[in-house]
C-alpha cells in the first residue's frame, strides 16, 4: 500500500497552549510547535502543563526538524522538557530562536540543541518534507505560517495569525497564500482562538494612539505593563515616551530578557539616553519618568504584583502614579488581575485598564479574516486548531459556510491520527498523547492520584493519628495522639479532639478483641471509624493518615 500522510496533534486542541503537531510520511517525522499550558485552579503547586512527547521518543530515528511559528510560551515553552527526551534542529525565524536560545540556555541544553535561522519566504528540506515559512502578523515579531510539501500534497498551518494592513513589519503575505490556493492545498490547519469574535481584530496602531492619549497632559509618573513578549507594543511604549521627553526603566525578568533578545537583534528602535537603569528612576522627576513592568495577567511575584503590595525593590506607588494596564486577561487570571487593581487603587494610583481605552487589541483572526485565509487557500481538507472544543466547532462551521463540504472538515482529540492521501483524509486511531505536568524540578511525577490528594487536603485539611503499639502483645503503649493540619484550629476544639481520641482507641481495642496484629487492617479500622465519625458530627471530609509504630 501506499504511504499516507499522517497529522497527529498532541497539543492545541480542546485547550488553549500547549501547541504541538507532529506530521509523518513514511520514515520521515517533523513536528511544528512546542509549547505549555499554564495551570488551571484545581492543578494545586502545578507550575506547566507540558504535552506527553511519548510517541515523539518512540519514533526519534524518524525525526528530522522542529519547526516554530513564533516566540510565545505556548508555542515554545516546552522546548527544553522535549529536547531533554529527543534532540533534533530546531528551526525558527531570528526573533524565535532568540527567545528558544534564553530557555535552551536556563535549562544548560544550548551545547547540545541546534538552532537555525531563518527568514520569511526560506524553504527548508526535512527529510521528505519541504517547509517554506510565510510573513504573518501577530502580536510578536517574526511570526510565520507554514506551507509543508508534502509527498502527497501541500499543508498550510497559519500559527497564530491576524491580518494587520498597517503593521510595522507589513502586512501578512496575502500574495502568497493566493499563490499556494492557486497551487492546489490539500489540508488546511488554522487558528480558531477569536473565532467567537466577528469582524477584524482591530490594528496594534490603535493601541499606539490610546498610547499617546494616556501620555499627554500627564504630569505623574507613567507606569506600563503588557506583555512581554509584545515588542510592537513595547515600541509604542518607548516611542511615545521618547515623544515626551521620558526616560524609560524596565523592571520584571521576562521583559529585561525579551528587551535583551530585541536590541540586540534590531527588532527595537530606541534613541540613545531613553532607556535608564530602575534604580535611576528615583532622582528623576516623576513627569519624565515611564516604567515598562511584567504583571499583566496579575501573576504573583511579577514586577507589578510586587509593587502593589509594595514588595519591590526599587518601586513604590505613590498618589498619582498613572498605571496603564495594556493586556487584556487570559481566562482564568481575571481574579488576580481584579485583586492588583483594587490594590493600587488603594495607593492612590490612576488605574487605566478598560478595553474601551484601546489599550489592547488581539494577536488573533477574527471571523472575517479567517474567511479571507480559507477564500484564499481553498483547502480540500480542514482541521481547526488552536482553541477550546466551542472554538473548534464554530471554525468548522465557518468553514462549511464557506461552501466546505461538511465530510472534508474534521475535528480531533489530542493523540487523534489523521491520515490523508491526495484525495482522501480519515480519522485512523490514536497514539499516546495528554498532559505532563511540572512541579518545580519534577517532570511528570505529580499526576492524577497526587493532585486529587492535594485538593482533598486543599478542600477539608488532613487529621494524622499516632500511635505505639507493643511489639509483644501489641498493646497500646502511648496514644492515640491527633494532629491537624488544614481542619480545626486545635486550641479551640480540644473537646473534639478528646473525642477523636476515644474513636481511634474504641477501633484499636475492637481490632485487638479480635486479636488482629496485621498493622495495615488496623489503621483501615481506624481510618474508617473516624471518617464515619466526622462526616456525622461536622460534615466534613479530611483525609485522615494513621501512623502505628511498634516498640
Amino acid at each position: 500500500m501506499a504511504e499516507k500522510l499522517k497529522i497527529i496533534p498532541l497539543g492545541g486542541l480542546d485547550e488553549i497552549g500547549k501547541n504541538i503537531t507532529v506530521l509523518e510520511y513514511g520514515k520521515d517525522m517533523i513536528v511544528v510547535d512546542c509549547g505549555v499550558g499554564f495551570p488551571e485552579e484545581d492543578m494545586y503547586g502545578v507550575d506547566l502543563v507540558i504535552p506527553d512527547f511519548s510517541y515523539l521518543v518512540a519514533n526519534q530515528k524518524k525525526l528530522r526538524g522542529m519547526f516554530i511559528t513564533h516566540g510565545h510560551e505556548d508555542h515554545i515553552g516546552s522546548i527544553p522538557y522535549c529536547m531533554r527526551q529527543v534532540n533534533c534542529p530546531i528551526h525558527g525565524t531570528a526573533m524565535t530562536n532568540g527567545l528558544i536560545k534564553l530557555k535552551l540556555d536556563e535549562h544548560h541544553l544550548t551545547d547540545k540543541v541546534k538552532l537555525v535561522t531563518h527568514k520569511p519566504g526560506d524553504v527548508v528540506k526535512a527529510g521528505c518534507f519541504s517547509v517554506e515559512f510565510i510573513h504573518v502578523n501577530h502580536s510578536i515579531a517574526d511570526a510565520v505560517a507554514f506551507a509543508i510539501k508534502t509527498p502527497v500534497g501541500t499543508v498550510v498551518m497559519t500559527g497564530d495569525f491576524k491580518i494587520d494592513p498597517t503593521a510595522s513589519d507589513g502586512m501578512m503575505d496575502l500574495a502568497r497564500l493566493g499563490q499556494l490556493g492557486k497551487d492546489g492545498v490539500l489540508a488546511l490547519l488554522a487558528d480558531s482562538t477569536n473565532i467567537e469574535r466577528q469582524g477584524y481584530t482591530p490594528s496594534e496602531n490603535i493601541v499606539a494612539e490610546s498610547l499617546d492619549r494616556q501620555f499627554k497632559g500627564c504630569d505623574q509618573r507613567i507606569i506600563v505593563t503588557t506583555f512581554a513578549s509584545n515588542m510592537h507594543r513595547i515600541q509604542a511604549v518607548l516611542s511615545t515616551a521618547q515623544r515626551y521627553g521620558r526616560k524609560v526603566a524596565v523592571t520584571g525578568r521576562s521583559m529585561e530578557n525579551m528587551l535583551k533578545v530585541s536590541q540586540e537583534l534590531g527588532y527595537l528602535k530606541v534613541k540613545p539616553g531613553t532607556l535608564v537603569d530602575i534604580a535611576a528612576t528615583k532622582s528623576l522627576p516623576k513627569n519624565k519618568v515611564v516604567i515598562v513592568s511584567t504583571g499583566s495577567q496579575g501573576e504573583n511575584m511579577s514586577a507589578l504584583y510586587r509593587m502593589a503590595f509594595s514588595t519591590h525593590k526599587q518601586i513604590d506607588i505613590t498618589s498619582g502614579d498613572r498605571i496603564i494596564i495594556s493586556a487584556s486577561a487570559i481566562p482564568g487570571n481575571e481574579k488576580a488581575i481584579s485583586r492588583i487593581i483594587n490594590e493600587l487603587y488603594r495607593k492612590g494610583a490612576d488605574v487605566v485598564y478598560e478595553k474601551a481605552q484601546g489599550l489592547h487589541v488581539s494577536g488573533h483572526a477574527c471571523q472575517e479574516e479567517l474567511k479571507i485565509v480559507h477564500a484564499l487557500l481553498k483547502p480540500k481538507f480542514f482541521l481547526p486548531v488552536h482553541g477550546e472544543q466551542r472554538h473548534l466547532q464554530l471554525h468548522a462551521k465557518l468553514a462549511q459556510s464557506m461552501g466546505m463540504n461538511p465530510r472534508h472538515v474534521f475535528i480531533g482529540e489530542l493523540g487523534s491520527v489523521f491520515e490523508l492521501t491526495a484525495r482522501s483524509c480519515k480519522l485512523n486511531g490514536a497514539v499516546t498523547a495528554g498532559k505532563v505536568f511540572v512541579d518545580g524540578t519534577g517532570v511528570g511525577d505529580v499526576g492524577s492520584v497526587v493532585l486529587r490528594d492535594r485538593k482533598h487536603l486543599a478542600q477539608d485539611g488532613m487529621i494524622v493519628v499516632c500511635v505505639n503499639l507493643s511489639s509483644q502483645d501489641g498493646a497500646v503503649l502511648t496514644g492515640p495522639d491527633i494532629i491537624t493540619r488544614g481542619f480545626v484550629y486545635v486550641k479551640e476544639s480540644e473537646e473534639l479532639m478528646t473525642e477523636l481520641r476515644e474513636v481511634a482507641m474504641e477501633a484499636i481495642d475492637r481490632c485487638q478483641r479480635k486479636r488482629v496484629r496485621d498493622w495495615s487492617a488496623i489503621k483501615s479500622a481506624i481510618k474508617n471509624d473516624l471518617s464515619g465519625y466526622l462526616y456525622k458530627t461536622t460534615k466534613r471530609n479530611p483525609m485522615i493518615l494513621p501512623v502505628i509504630m511498634e516498640i
